[in-house]
């Protein structure tokens, strides 16, 4: 089959533009079979600049018609043809970045009904919490397929800090029932510790008591596994700070105790100290078994202590977060 001639096809903005009629007219399916074929010309063409342009518009236009399924498809193709075109992920090219934020915020945010109340109520709510699903679970595909790309094709081994953090506020704000530690996993390695620290506050005016506590660690224990002590005492100071002006009890347990000396101790050459805390802290530590993972990590990137298995840990839990969310 000979690869179709640069010059047989049109301009991608014409493509857009009898697209876009398409869905206007309602037609989103079959306007979803033609941004898929069109797209896969230029593809083939290798006129991947227009490619992107076509399946840009497409997505964002189902994304705001509320075609969560089709708008996320053809976001996953954009992704597709960035890594097809060799698109590298660097400072310079921020328009790859605008153009991803601005599919990224064409995805519906819908809130989940509070109160119920009668059959109907609970038909709504039901439904509800099915989209919802469905929301999460698309644009999260579309954004780790994008933070690969960003890995595979940029110069950070844990991607792009922006993708991160849409990522982990769109979970934080679209998932019913949230899962802290995906939440936690994306906000480390993204590039707004502010922005962390607010949702740890918001997460503690509504979460279960005992769970403040196991949030905030794993967050301070997060970032020092990447051996970001600067962002760790961050957020940590700034959830105390916000705690105090709303008038919220900042968490007064064991495990706060030892995050707050463990920060002290790994100001300095201290391993024997280090390994005195995790010995007493031992029980609050156990509350999650993936402390001690990254408390092995933290030992090797402050005191050059070697893992006993070095496959074990946090390289193997980014590639199971990425691959579970």
């Amino acid at each position: 089959m000979s690869r179709p001639r640069k010059a047989s096809l049109p301009a991608a903005l014409q493509s857009i533009e009898k697209l876009q009629k398409v869905i206007d007219g309602g037609n989103f399916y079959g306007a979803q079979q033609m941004y898929k074929s069109t797209s896969a010309r230029y593809i083939a063409a290798e006129r991947y600049s227009e490619a992107l342009d076509i399946l840009e518009s497409g997505a964002c236009l189902q994304l705001k018609h509320d075609q969560v399924t089709c708008g996320a498809e053809l976001a996953l193709l954009f992704v597709e043809t960035l890594v097809k075109g060799k698109f590298p992920y660097n400072d310079d090219l921020l328009v790859l970045l605008d153009r991803l934020r601005k599919i990224y915020e064409a995805f519906p945010r819908n809130a989940v009904p509070d109160h119920v109340g009668d059959d109907d109520d609970m038909q709504k709510l039901s439904e509800a919490l099915g989209a919802a699903k469905i929301r999460v679970e698309a644009c999260a595909s579309f954004l780790r397929a994008a933070i690969r790309w960003s890995i595979e094709l940029g110069p950070d081994k844990n991607g792009s800090r922006d993708l991160h953090t849409m990522l982990a506020e769109y979970i934080y704000s679209e998932t019913p029932e949230v899962d802290m530690a995906k939440v936690s996993f994306h906000f480390v390695r993204g590039n707004s510790p502010k922005k962390f620290a607010d949702t740890l506050v918001n997460f503690m005016e509504k979460c279960y008591p005992g769970e403040d506590d196991l949030a905030i660690a794993r967050a301070i224990l997060m970032y020092l596994a990447l051996g970001n002590m600067r962002d760790a005492n961050y957020v940590l100071n700034e959830v105390k700070k916000q705690s105090e002006s709303k008038e919220l009890d900042f968490p007064d347990s064991d495990l706060m105790q030892f995050i707050n000396y463990l920060l002290q101790t790994l100001e300095r050459d201290a391993l024997p100290l280090f390994r005195m805390l995790r010995q007493s802290y031992k029980s609050s530590i156990d509350v999650d078994p993936a402390f001690n993972e990254f408390l092995d990590e933290i030992a090797e990137k402050f005191y050059g202590v070697r893992r006993k298995n070095p496959m074990q840990g946090m390289f193997g839990d980014i590639f199971k977060m990425m691959g579970d969310m």
